[in-house]
């Protein structure tokens, strides 16, 4: 396996530089070679890193794509309006005013993936070289799966509310050009097609330490929780339950209690992965900026979000839950902070590095598939894991686990990492922007903001779970149609 080579991403030559379509705006300050510039193994790698690029930009993992799962649900808040999470805060767009960037950054890297997938089966590869191959082949895959995954979370309504019948987003599986004018897929078709890229790429996937790239296990995780997704629980729990199983035999592991509340800066290490499965890589010579969620959620950056009331009470009820640890109190300001985004060693709060995909993320996902199984011994033992490491005194060992119990650890474990709103919608559960019922002058001055009533509580069923299609892309595609009531 080659190392990561971190490059100069203003260097990169461009990308096919004529294409130019409308609906699909691949041009961007992060390029990869074109076509024809993929001769070899090493052209293939540097268009990965590419990628990778656009993956990490705030427009996306360093950022939007973070803060909007947080800040739509409940646990999290704008402090107040004129923030940059507000308008999600308050899911408040319009057909002419829904954000752009999680259409196009994530089709971004799908036409670059594309490109890479056109040619790579092509090159002329060394015996000696299959293995490189594979696992660049199998990056290329797991990340366009994983591309058209948050495409369909973001535009498409949850699997579960009919079958993934409503509309998801285009499946686009061959470079685009100026002629193509796709309409959208169902939900349930890219599902299908979310399955099989990451099971193709789980397939051919490198099961090492890789820094800052996706692994085996990171592609199983994806894999583990579309199933979820979809409610095909049998097969997220035999994914989850043999991906814990291989990420484990290769150094992974969950963080101990006594590590739990300051390993959030470690630069994670083959010799000591600990339990990121993938983290974004930022550089100081060349990080994300002051728009990165490290620098949103910090009280002395912009201090643009904060924990709601309601979920600061949550985690009051175990003063000794050490998940505690991962927010931070401030008495200047008087509200709770995501603390889990801090920077490693000589790096401005800024450049942290991103985890993206945990293995406690695994361990609940299988608790989750297995609850919706009846399988109550499976259920125990992987929540068990995620309880008592918070908490060596609690455990769910005798008892019947629950649905609630397992989203309420999702809560708990997950905050700030972007997952609430989606787990809250796809279980139907309903989300109540509300305050704590308790007074906790530590965070006085936490409160939610005045909101239309619509998305002060609501359910799958309310259209603004999902964005509107963005509207330069109505715009220039006659097949392109609008989500619900947006289009009105």
């Amino acid at each position: 396996m080659k190392a990561l080579k971190y490059m100069m991403m203003g260097m990169l030559v461009s990308l096919t530089a004529s294409c130019g379509n409308d609906w699909l705006d691949v041009e961007s300050s992060t390029k990869i070679p074109t076509e024809t510039a993929i001769q070899n193994l090493d052209d293939v790698e540097y268009s990965l890193n590419g990628i990778y690029d656009v993956m990490r930009s705030t427009n996306y993992y360093s950022g939007r794509m973070i803060y909007y799962g947080d800040v739509t649900g409940d646990d999290a808040q704008s402090i107040k309006t004129g923030k940059r999470t507000t308008s999600y805060y308050m899911l408040d767009y319009t057909k002419d005013s829904g954000p752009s960037s999680h259409w196009s950054y994530a089709y971004k890297i799908i036409q670059n993936c594309n490109i890479i997938l056109s040619q790579i089966d092509g090159l002329d590869v060394s015996e000696d070289d299959t293995e490189y191959f594979n696992d660049l082949k199998g990056q290329t895959l797991a990340l366009r799966g994983f591309a058209l995954f948050d495409l369909t979370r973001f535009f498409g309504y949850p699997y579960a509310k009919d079958g993934g019948a409503s509309l998801g987003v285009p499946i686009v599986t061959e470079v685009s050009n100026t002629e193509n004018k796709p309409s959208r897929n169902t939900v349930a078709q890219c599902y299908e097609a979310i399955i099989k890229d990451l099971k193709e790429g789980a397939d051919l996937l490198d099961e090492e330490f890789n820094k800052g790239k996706i692994n085996k296990w990171a592609a199983m995780l994806l894999l583990s929780r579309a199933y979820l997704y979809m409610e095909d629980n049998q097969n997220a729990l035999i994914t989850a339950e043999a991906a814990i199983a291989g990420a484990e035999k290769n150094k992974y592991r969950l963080w101990t209690n006594d590590e739990y509340g300051t390993i959030w800066g470690t630069d994670f290490a083959s010799s000591d992965p600990g339990e990121v499965l993938f983290e974004l890589v930022n550089l100081t010579v060349d990080g994300v900026g002051k728009e990165s969620v490290a620098y949103l959620c910090w009280q002395a950056g912009y201090d643009d979000y904060c924990l709601t009331s309601s979920f600061y009470e949550l985690m009051q009820e175990d003063p000794d839950d050490v998940r505690n640890q991962a927010y931070t109190v401030v008495p200047k300001t008087k509200r709770a902070y995501i603390a889990k985004y801090q920077p490693q060693s000589g790096k401005a709060v800024e450049d942290s590095n991103i985890p993206v995909l945990r293995l406690s993320e695994l361990y609940l996902i299988a608790a989750e598939a297995a609850v919706k199984l009846n399988n109550n011994d499976k259920a125990v033992k992987y929540l068990d894991a995620i309880v008592s490491r918070a908490n060596p005194e609690k455990t769910v060992q005798g008892k019947t686990v629950t649905l609630d119990d397992v989203l309420l650890e999702r809560r708990k474990e997950l905050f700030g990492e972007g997952h609430r709103f989606f787990d809250a919608l796809r279980n139907h559960q309903t989300i109540v922007r509300k305050e704590s019922t308790k007074e906790f002058p530590e965070i006085a001055e936490t409160s939610h903001l005045k909101m239309v009533d619509e998305s002060v509580s609501f359910d799958w069923n309310y259209y603004r779970v999902v964005l509107p299609i963005p509207k330069a892309e109505m715009n220039s595609n006659p097949n392109m149609q609008q989500n619900p009531t947006y289009g009105d």
